[in-house]
């Protein structure tokens, strides 16, 4: 009997080497039949691409004979002018604290929104259904948008950057969020549904601390962003340190500007460093 099943298996180990084999007698290792779906997307992103590129009417010669102007530019900006240096940091401060702000509000709305939208916990699926689409709109709406409506609302300031922020933030973390909260196994939440445990028991006991990790980076992430979209904001009216960089280049004070543009690249870095070091220490 067990030569019969060894006979077996290595029949169907040659059988299984045979069609990996092609004509010339090497592995066959990608199929055509997968490779077609890339092969067609990628005409189509080139096409696309052409017909872009068409359609901007772009002249590249004089495209071209303007890029050394860069160089001069960015000579400028190197230039560091430190005077009024208490400004610009009170301006640095003043996105930091929006960055702060925005993405703690996120944070909280989003987890909110997110066990209403994850399927293996929400109380109604139309109601899932529904947020799932109000969330996609807002992120569809680029978050300077929002910001110039708040702006109509609130006025000048850092108030409309929070709010216009904090919901664009919302709803990428609830869209996030959402897929943490699905991969949790199926089973576990049953077996605490067959002990009794409310939504709210089965959320804070099992949903919540093994989707813990995703949380962390999702929020890590988002960080920075935010932090890069409070900087763009201040040159639409949300101030903080973007209205410096945009008061400063408007005034052709480069090197003003250049000092700016080096906390913001500063900052950044700080926190790419950061969070790669915590999420180094959680893997250990």
């Amino acid at each position: 009997m067990d030569d019969l099943y060894v006979t077996k298996m290595q029949a169907d180990k040659g059988e299984f080497l045979r069609q990996k084999l092609n004509k010339s007698g090497k592995i066959r290792i990608n199929n055509p039949e997968y490779n077609r779906p890339v092969k067609v997307f990628l005409g189509i992103v080139i096409v696309l691409s052409i017909l872009s590129l068409v359609s901007l009417d772009i002249n590249w010669v004089t495209l071209a004979s303007r890029l050394g102007n860069l160089v001069g530019v960015f000579a400028d900006l190197a230039k560091f002018n430190f005077s009024n240096i208490g400004t610009v940091f009170i301006a640095f401060a003043e996105s930091v604290a929006v960055t702060i702000l925005a993405t703690l509000y996120s944070l909280i709305m989003g987890l909110v929104m997110g066990a209403f939208m994850a399927k293996n916990i929400t109380p109604s699926n139309k109601l899932a259904v529904a947020l799932s689409a109000l969330h996609s709109f807002v992120r569809a709406v680029p978050t300077p948008v929002w910001v110039l409506l708040f702006l109509a609302c609130l006025g000048f300031g850092p108030a409309p950057g929070i709010v216009g922020l904090s919901l664009h933030a919302t709803a990428f973390f609830a869209r996030a969020f959402t897929q943490a909260f699905e991969e949790v196994s199926t089973d576990t939440i049953e077996a605490l549904r067959a002990t009794g445990a409310t939504r709210i028991q089965i959320f804070f006991s099992a949903i919540l601390p093994a989707s813990l990790t995703a949380l962390i980076a999702w929020g890590a992430m988002r960080f920075e962003i935010n932090f890069s979209e409070s900087s763009i904001l201040g040159m639409v009216g949300g101030g903080g340190i973007g209205y410096s960089i945009a008061a400063s280049m408007t005034g052709y004070n480069l090197g003003r500007a250049g000092v700016s543009i080096l906390m913001v690249f500063l900052f950044a870095y700080s926190l790419e460093l950061i969070f790669t070091a915590m999420k180094r220490r959680m893997k250990i």
